[in-house]
């Protein structure tokens, strides 16, 4: 097995040589007794000329080819999500371009299931913005997702974090956009840890709080939503709410720390999943999901116990650059020939970080051809002055 200089974290160089990968099937037609969507990330185009920290370039083929494997692994695509770079990189009009592409690319596969988000991120922020504005920013965009033939996301918005003065303006603003949607849609509360803006969300710097106003919501509009995904990387809350859900509305689990145990459940109840960390973790998760719904909760378990170090790793804080981990594990294994982001992101993790990255995906035996990784990570290194 290859061997290479890695740095650490303490700054010194250590010898590191690779496992052996674990095998997993590259398709799945095992259906799953979970619905699992996985966040999808886009492949930026290399060769553009452009800004990268003002302008978007998007490697067409390869993006939605990325989205064809998911499908093929049995998974589901949450699109145009923070994952993809949502509000870091990819503006809402790349975004409704990308929704209209894995739509076209979505309807010529049978079965395939996806998601699209909506939000208001083409609203200019600043004080004048009033809740009105929000509502007629979500209205704008489901309109045009929908008219994609997108289902919806309903994700969180800065502008009503900024805007609304109490509780009651989240009531309003859902209970008016949700009125208006052709089919139900899923509730995205995105945690300040993933976006530091969207701190004080439904109200209250407090989870709990925030929690009761949007099991309100959710109580008041359960007919027009198809689940919750929350992203507090908090397991005890997650479990919490799910317990209090109105009939026929799910909880997706958003946490990339214990999505292993939340998917399995209790004897209460337990998680669907819409995941960034099944972007990096694609062929395992599918792998693991067939297990569980066979009723192998053990094999389950062993699957994915190992991914789980990654994905904390990889969503460690600040865990809003998560997205620069999810796009370098596409590269070193192959689904990519190159390690640029949009925005520039691939510079929000150090050297060390990636590094890290590289031997506990080893140690899950997810890079699919040690010796290609090894190559990539050693050019990745040259870059950052190791050698």
């Amino acid at each position: 097995m290859p061997t290479l200089d890695l740095p650490t974290a303490d700054g010194t160089i250590q010898r590191y040589t690779t496992g052996q990968p674990r095998h997993f099937p590259d398709r799945s037609n095992v259906p799953f007794n979970r619905i699992a969507l996985a966040a999808a990330h886009v492949v930026a185009d290399p060769r553009a000329e452009h800004d990268p920290w003002v302008d978007t370039a998007i490697d067409w083929d390869r993006t939605i080819a990325f989205r064809t494997r998911l499908w093929d692994l049995g998974l589901g695509v949450a699109e145009a999500m923070d994952t993809a770079q949502r509000g870091m990189g990819l503006d809402w009009k790349t975004s409704l371009e990308l929704i209209r592409r894995s739509v076209a690319a979505q309807s010529e596969r049978q079965g395939a299931v996806m998601f699209c988000g909506a939000g208001t991120d083409h609203l200019p922020a600043g004080p004048s913005v009033t809740v009105d504005d929000v509502i007629a920013a979500y209205e704008e965009q489901i309109g045009q997702v929908e008219a994609a033939g997108g289902r919806i996301i309903l994700m969180a918005s800065r502008a009503l974090a900024a805007a609304a003065r109490s509780p009651d303006d989240y009531l309003k603003v859902y209970g008016r956009v949700l009125r208006q949607t052709r089919e139900p849609v899923i509730i995205h509360w995105l945690g300040e840890m993933f976006d530091p803006a969207l701190a004080g969300y439904w109200g209250s710097a407090d989870h709990w709080k925030g929690m009761e106003t949007c099991l309100e919501m959710l109580r008041e509009n359960a007919a027009k939503v198809d689940g919750i995904k929350i992203s507090l990387l908090d397991k005890d809350k997650e479990i919490a709410m799910r317990r209090r859900l109105p009939d026929g509305v799910r909880m997706y689990t958003g946490d990339d720390f214990n999505y292993a145990e939340l998917i399995d459940g209790d004897e209460v109840g337990y998680s669907d999943a819409l995941l960034g960390i099944f972007d990096a973790i694609a062929p395992a998760a599918s792998a693991a999901l067939a297990a569980l719904a066979g009723d192998r909760k053990q094999e389950f378990h062993d699957i994915l116990a190992p991914t789980v170090p990654l994905s904390r790793h990889i969503f460690k804080a600040p865990t809003r650059f998560y997205k620069t981990g999810v796009v370098f594990m596409a590269y070193l294994n192959g689904l990519q020939d190159h390690f640029t982001m949009v925005g520039g992101q691939q510079s929000a993790r150090s050297a060390a970080h990636l590094a890290e990255l590289f031997r506990l995906a080893d140690k899950a035996g997810l890079l699919r051809d040690p010796d290609d990784a090894s190559q990539r990570m050693r050019r990745v290194l040259a870059v950052h002055g190791i050698h």
